[in-house]
């Protein structure tokens, strides 16, 4: 049977991306994502809960971050789950939950209404990424499509 592993989060950064390269020049970034909820509870009290996601970007997605990602800025994120687990210094077994990003599209709007950024999409290292200019790049690792949508925000 096939399964599924995707993610999908609108948030806001709860810090500035850390961004690591690693051996090669290949790009790590890290960073919070909150997205919350608003309810009304039983006694009928507006209330909200903020769940805080662990986004971590590879790659041209992760350069990308870098330059143009800052805290509090919202952002549509897609990906996949991934856990792993290992010892703390005590020797207990702990575990550490991450979303893997794929593709990422900043929603924040600057000054004047225009939009800051775009619509990112990580490739996969051997793969090329397609620009909206028709350049392709396999060390780039980005797509940027540059054409407004219908979107009201």
């Amino acid at each position: 049977m096939a399964s599924v592993n995707k993610v999908i989060l609108i948030g806001n950064l709860g810090k500035d991306p850390e961004v690591r390269h690693l051996e090669g020049g290949v790009a790590v970034a890290r960073f919070p994502l909150a997205t919350s909820e608003t309810y009304k509870d039983k006694n009928g009290q507006k209330q909200e809960k903020t769940e805080w996601h662990n986004i971590v970007l590879w790659r041209g997605l992760a350069e990308v971050a870098e330059k143009y990602v800052r805290k509090g800025q919202s952002v549509f994120i897609e990906g996949k789950i991934r856990t792993s687990q290992y010892q703390d210094k005590d020797g207990n077994q702990r575990y550490s939950t991450e979303i893997v990003a794929d593709n990422m599209t900043m929603l924040t709007r600057g000054e004047g209404g225009q939009q800051e950024g775009g619509n990112f999409q990580g490739a996969p290292a051997a793969a090329s990424a397609n620009y909206s200019t028709g350049n392709t790049s396999a060390s780039a690792g980005v797509a940027q499509n540059d054409e407004p949508d219908d979107l009201p925000f």
